[in-house]
């Protein structure tokens, strides 16, 4: 089908419906913490626009959770489908982790979302805050154990091989806590959050532009996201440079090619921009800064970087793509730090909700932490090929004995299918989020929406009437 084999077909298939289904867990893993948050503070504070913001997101929360279970599903069946040889070779290890996390992760989170989304009024403030912070663990529990199954693909450990070719665990704890298993998790669960924050900054922002500074669930929501990103935006870019130091003792081959470097030498430079030319064994074109590059891998101007050159053609992976996703993340990371000071020296200045420059740059970046998940995804599994097992299962070792035909349907299928059914979501999910946020947000429907809120407003004018509170 089109001049591709199985294999590349299978890679596009898993490539395509991944790449839908993480931006999804991005989202519930931020939304759920954020909801946590908001509703404890409602209990501490009392103050009305907590709540409102709370019922504001939560059905947002309950559609993003919804499309993340339907995209997960169908990855896991690939693994059968596509990746048979891969499931029989590393499912003693595999098996049980995404076991785990089924009983675990997605049975606490299943189990307290009904009451989270509809007990509001049928529950104590007490166990419905619980059942909320369940949820929210339960998407962090989630997190842990796929990210642990995916960290020992990247840096396998614990396992030995048994007689038919079969990974088999030897040291659980040595499986589950692989060497960039730590890294991962962290620099994983605070994208998440970050992704959340900018786009509830975004939407904050954008009611902020169209209503005025007297929105206060919009003041709200755009505050909480703008001290999150002061605070997190730049523990991210230190929790990735940490990250890329682990990768570059473990994966040295991935830290070449998204350097752009195909020559081993001391006092390596980094290339800002650059086409990498795999052919050619040389980036065209490279704006590159003197001896930065090996600063930043060994702390030392003068540290020797291998190259790709070091490896086998056959052996390297897709250097220009992963070159220029890794950019993509990093460049997104370093705007959302300098959102997030501008931010801070308006609200310094008290013009945090009346500024054109910081609110029309805040929604411009609310899509940049699902772009920059995106690309982070595909340095980490791009950067991994040519293995599905790093270093010891080859991924063209890996694929069922399928007929390119038969892949190629299916993906066809899939975009179709995905592309009307996450469409018609994302719309519904993008029309919620533009609607205006009202100081008592209605709750999800039912026979009395305002006790959610824990407050009976009275008429319109009386609520248009209500003291703006600061945050």
């Amino acid at each position: 089908m089109y001049g591709l084999d199985a294999l590349e077909l299978a890679r596009l298939q898993f490539a395509f419906t991944v790449s839908f289904h993480i931006i999804f867990p991005a989202l519930t893993i931020g939304l759920a913490s954020y909801l946590a948050v908001l509703e404890a503070l409602w209990i501490r504070t009392r103050r009305a626009a907590y709540m409102a913001v709370f019922n504001f997101w939560k059905k947002i929360f309950a559609i993003v959770f919804g499309m993340g279970v339907v995209s997960g599903i169908v990855l896991s069946y690939q693994f059968g489908t596509n990746w048979s040889v891969f499931s029989d070779k590393t499912g003693p290890i595999l098996g049980p982790l995404m076991g785990y996390e089924v009983l675990t992760a997605f049975f606490l989170e299943a189990g307290f979302l009904g009451v989270m989304l509809f007990g509001m009024d049928r529950v104590g403030r007490g166990l419905h805050l619980f059942a909320t912070i369940m949820v929210a663990f339960g998407t962090l529990l989630s997190a842990f154990w796929i990210l642990a199954a995916n960290s020992w693909m990247q840096t396998p450990a614990g396992h030995s091989v048994n007689e038919v070719g079969q990974f088999v665990p030897e040291d659980w704890l040595a499986v589950i806590f692989n060497p960039s298993f730590p890294y991962r998790l962290v620099h994983m669960t605070l994208a998440a959050y970050l992704t959340t924050a900018f786009i509830v900054g975004g939407i904050g922002a954008w009611h902020l532009l169209r209503d005025g500074p007297r929105n206060e669930p919009a003041r709200l929501m755009f505050s909480m996201a703008m001290w999150m990103a002061v605070v997190v935006a730049p523990l991210q870019i230190f929790v990735g440079d940490l990250h890329g130091l682990n990768t570059f003792e473990h994966q040295p081959a991935k830290i070449a090619a998204l350097e752009g470097h195909f020559e081993s030498e001391a006092g390596a430079p980094f290339h800002i921009v650059g086409l990498p030319d795999m052919a050619a064994e040389k980036t065209r074109y490279a704006v590159s800064i003197p001896k930065i590059g090996s600063l930043l891998l060994t702390h030392d101007p003068n540290g020797i970087v291998p190259g790709l050159k070091q490896w086998p053609p056959e052996d390297r992976p897709n250097a220009p793509l992963i070159f220029w996703s890794f950019r993509i993340m990093v460049g997104l990371g370093f705007l959302m730090a300098g959102l997030g000071l501008l931010a801070l020296w308006q609200r310094y200045r008290g013009r945090l909700y009346t500024s054109p420059l910081v609110l029309r740059f805040a929604v411009l970046m609310a899509p940049s932490g699902l772009i920059a998940v995106l690309a982070g995804w595909i340095t980490t599994e791009s950067g991994r090929q040519p293995y599905t097992v790093y270093g010891l299962l080859r991924t063209s070792e890996s694929v069922s004995p399928i007929d390119a035909p038969a892949v190629g349907s299916s993906l066809l299928a899939f975009i179709l299918v995905y592309s009307a059914v996450f469409g018609a979501g994302a719309f519904y999910g993008l029309r919620l989020m533009l609607k205006r946020p009202e100081l008592f947000e209605p709750d999800l429907p039912r026979n009395e929406p305002t006790r959610a809120a824990g407050i009976t407003p009275g008429p319109a004018q009386e609520i248009k009437g209500v003291t703006l509170h600061g945050h």
